[in-house]
């Protein structure tokens, strides 16, 4: 592809732009890093959230750019460092990104999910809680329906099998539509996305034409970016509104949430889900009755077409919110009622999602991503009601990230446990012992007593503070009993600390497990 093709691409876009240069080079590569700038690349200066590209063109065209594409005139003359410089100047580098992306990686228009001659299916999902497991749900289903998916999310970017890193819940624009054509030449028919709120506002999926999208729910998160709730909520709802450069052709939506309520009256041909037991509200998806227990989740689901059971081995009561909303997206991918249901049942518990640290000791020992308010809360509430004899967890906050929630979590783990022990999750470039002391304010308007080690070793009610986690973990695993539980809330899935600006191996299911051998 040659500039002067990827210029046209943006005229056909309705993108408003000004050419100074040649525009006949061939374009190797698109890039939004001046780092990874080579030669034959057309760099995009983004004016990020702490970085402003355009500060770093002079880099990128010393490195070989062939093009830049800006918002604003640069200071200093590209030209004479390179004469052939194509500089593009228009209104927003993020949209152009997009436009660009799409052209240079051939993403094809989905149209369609019929066979023969299938296009991308493509399933956005958005909401605080429960994206992830949402995506192996719609995963399983996508298959049962008869196509090929890759997924892209928090836990990883895969396809059939073969696990790529994944190190944001919705990659940049550029990577996500080369993972696009990767996966389409590998045979994919079909994707599931995470979409974030980054991604919404930062129009990292614009372009993308979404068949389906659903919404979970929405609680207190991001806030350090967005601000307020309002802000969030808005930005979230992007993804069902064409208005704002999206929109999906069904959407299904929880009105168990307020949020989704809300949600729901603007997309009034929205299928809607409703997970509460008892509820008179008229979803076309509801949850008749529900048991829940070791061996997961026992449940009877409404739907317009049939009434079916369903035996699921996720634990805990959210997941009977994750189980309805997914079978809400098995009947908007045309799966009967029955068929979403067989499929729903062969999902097995999604890595670090109240996942299982085997032991000898009589003991559930499980590690859950829940990271916020809300999510920690729930599985609280999913480990409470498994009766244990005593419930132990293991909280800590993330640094550089919203601070008002640091208090609320500590304030619902201390009042759920028995003992709980506050600790780091990823402090980044923050004093991890300012980290705690604002979850110490959470625990202490609660009323909670602070123990020293030796007062939790004997069994007294209340939270120690372990800044190391590891050493955190270890203590957690010597005063665990028969019958206990014990929750270690934050991390999940992930495999690293994020200590200053450096990226650690660390993995609390192996440090659980070496503590647990030891024992």
């Amino acid at each position: 592809m040659k500039i002067s093709a990827l210029v046209d691409e943006f005229s056909r876009n309705g993108v408003e732009l000004e050419v100074t240069g040649s525009d006949g080079a061939e374009i190797m590569g698109l890039c939004a890093d001046s780092r990874m700038v080579t030669r034959g690349s057309v760099f995009f200066a983004v004016c990020g959230v702490s970085t402003d590209g355009h500060n770093y063109l002079q880099q990128a065209v010393t490195s070989g750019a062939c093009a830049v594409v800006v918002e604003k005139p640069s200071s200093i003359d590209l030209a004479e460092i390179n004469p052939d410089i194509c500089v593009i100047q228009l209104a927003d580098v993020r949209t152009a990104m997009a436009v660009a992306a799409r052209a240079f990686y051939s993403a094809p228009r989905q149209e369609s999910c019929q066979k023969p001659n299938p296009k991308m299916y493509i399933a956005g999902v958005t909401g605080t809680n429960g994206k992830t497991t949402l995506t192996y749900m719609l995963e399983a289903l996508m298959r049962a329906r008869g196509l090929t998916p890759a997924v892209i999310g928090t836990i990883s970017n895969r396809m059939n099998g073969k696990v790529f890193e994944s190190s944001h819940t919705t990659p940049d624009v550029l990577s996500l539509y080369q993972m696009l054509s990767e996966f389409k030449a590998h045979g994919a028919d079909a994707l599931v996305l995470e979409v974030s709120s980054h991604a919404l506002d930062q129009k990292r999926v614009v372009g993308l034409d979404f068949d389906l999208g659903v919404f979970t729910n929405l609680t207190p998160e991001h806030l350090d970016y967005h601000l307020n709730m309002e802000a969030y909520y808005s930005t979230k709802a992007r993804l069902f509104s064409a208005a704002s450069g999206y929109g999906c052709r069904k959407a299904v939506i929880n009105i168990a949430d307020p949020y989704g309520a809300r949600l729901a009256v603007d997309v009034p041909a929205a299928l809607l889900v409703d997970p509460r037991l008892g509820s008179t509200l008229a979803a076309d998806v509801r949850a008749l009755s529900a048991e829940f227990s070791l061996a997961g989740v026992k449940t009877v689901i409404y739907t317009p077409a049939a009434t079916v059971e369903l035996h699921s081995s996720l634990i805990g009561s959210f997941n009977l919110e994750n189980l309805c909303c997914a079978m809400g997206a098995g009947l908007a991918m045309g799966l009967s009622a029955q068929e979403a249901a067989a499929c729903l049942e062969q999902v097995q518990p999604v890595p670090g999602r109240l996942e299982r640290v085997e032991n000898t000791l009589d003991a559930l020992v499980l590690v859950d991503y829940a990271h916020t308010p809300d999510a920690l809360e729930k599985a609280l509430e999913a480990v409470t009601a498994l009766e244990p004899k005593r419930l132990l967890s293991v909280v800590g906050c993330g640094g550089d990230r919203d601070k008002s929630k640091r208090p609320l979590m500590a304030a619902a783990a201390v009042r759920a446990s028995a003992l709980t022990l506050l600790t780091s999750d990823n402090p980044r470039t923050e004093d991890p012992a300012e980290i705690i002391r604002h979850m110490v304010a959470g625990a202490t308007k609660t009323g909670a007593t602070r123990l020293n080690l030796d007062e939790a070793k004997a069994g007294q009610r209340g939270y120690c503070i372990m800044q190391d986690r590891a050493e955190a973990l270890k203590f957690a695993v010597s005063v665990l009993q028969p019958g206990d539980v014990l929750l270690v809330a934050g991390k999940g899935h992930e495999d690293y600390q994020i200590i200053g600006t450096t990226k650690y191996h660390f993995d609390d299911r192996e440090h659980l497990s070496a503590a647990l051998k030891e024992r």
